[in-house]
């Protein structure tokens, strides 16, 4: 397949190295100006679980455009969730009828994330991977599984098509019925996370204070109520973050999920983007419902002071 990445981002880089070496033809589409910032090669220190646990270093050759175009069997799209509406603008007036992935964190209902384009087009999943990039230098890692919606009427070839990539590469599908109730589940789950973020100072501070995702389940728990309000139907992911005592959920995540040397643990330790926008949706469609959220809402408002402190003293 000739396969188009929208943006060379952490997630996109991973999965288009995994494909290349799969036989697939993989490009990338970039913001005008970026070609040249980011030049033809990439320098990658990822881990592939995909057989076992490898390393891999290598200074990856990379073809960028600054142009888009709809001559490709797929476009991944995997962007930071505050740029996609802006990708799906330029993606309805260049893309044709490109079947396109969307591989992201969403928490608007998924027929509007997507408008104008056609719900027909459109498959969405979310990948296993994390890290950060820095310096030219990616840092992270992706699992063997990741997560793909099951067919929706009108969807079922471009499904097949997707399958059939992600198993030429090696990784394993893992089939989401309800994807709208799983994302919505999802993201709230990332917004608990980001709200220990800010308290901590980093994605990798977070992981050196014990009693951090104990206080991820309590923010999980304040949020039920906006999940509940929405629709969301609940998950494994809901069920775990707000049926397990605080306590014992710290010690899962501490000495089992995030156990030191795993790769979810890396994929935080790696990451160096920053936190806020989850905890500002979230926070913004509480109030509209009329629901309170104190503890989210501080650390939001405590991390807003501090940019508008940060900016004065610039």
């Amino acid at each position: 397949m000739r396969i188009l990445f929208f943006g060379r981002g952490v997630i996109s880089t991973q999965y288009a190295w995994a494909f290349e070496q799969a036989g697939h033809t993989v490009e990338f589409y970039v913001r005008k100006g970026r070609k040249e910032t980011y030049g033809s090669h990439i320098e990658l220190e990822m881990w592939d679980a995909r057989k076992g646990k490898q390393l891999i270093k290598e200074s990856w050759n990379v073809k960028l455009h600054e142009e888009l175009s709809s001559n490709y069997d797929l476009i991944i799209v995997s962007v930071n969730t505050e740029q996609l509406p802006e990708a799906v603008q330029l993606l309805s007036t260049a893309a044709g009828n490109t079947p396109i992935l969307l591989f992201n964190n969403i928490w608007q209902d998924l027929k509007s994330s997507i408008a104008p384009l056609c719900m027909n087009h459109v498959v969405f999943g979310f990948p296993g991977a994390g890290g950060g990039i820095a310096d030219n230098r990616l840092r992270g890692g992706f699992l063997k599984m990741i997560f793909l919606e099951k067919p929706r009427a009108g969807t079922e070839y471009i499904n097949n098509q997707v399958k059939k990539l992600f198993e030429s590469a090696h990784f394993k599908i893992s089939w989401i019925r309800d994807m709208q109730s799983w994302l919505w589940n999802h993201f709230a789950m990332n917004a608990a996370i980001e709200t220990e973020v800010l308290k901590r100072g980093s994605f990798p501070a977070l992981m050196n204070h014990r009693d951090s995702f104990a206080k991820v389940g309590k923010h999980m728990r304040e949020m039920t109520p906006v999940l509940k309000a929405r629709g969301a139907k609940r998950d494994m992911i809901l069920l775990l973050l707000t049926k397990i005592p605080p306590v014992l959920l710290g010690t899962l995540f501490n000495k089992v999920i995030f156990a030191k040397g795993s790769l979810p643990r890396l994929f935080i330790e790696y990451n160096n983007s920053k936190a806020g926008f989850a905890i500002s949706e979230v926070v913004r469609e509480a109030k509209k419902l009329g629901i309170p959220l104190p503890h989210l809402t501080m650390a939001f408002d405590n991390s807003q002071q501090h940019k508008a402190i940060e900016n004065l003293n610039l």
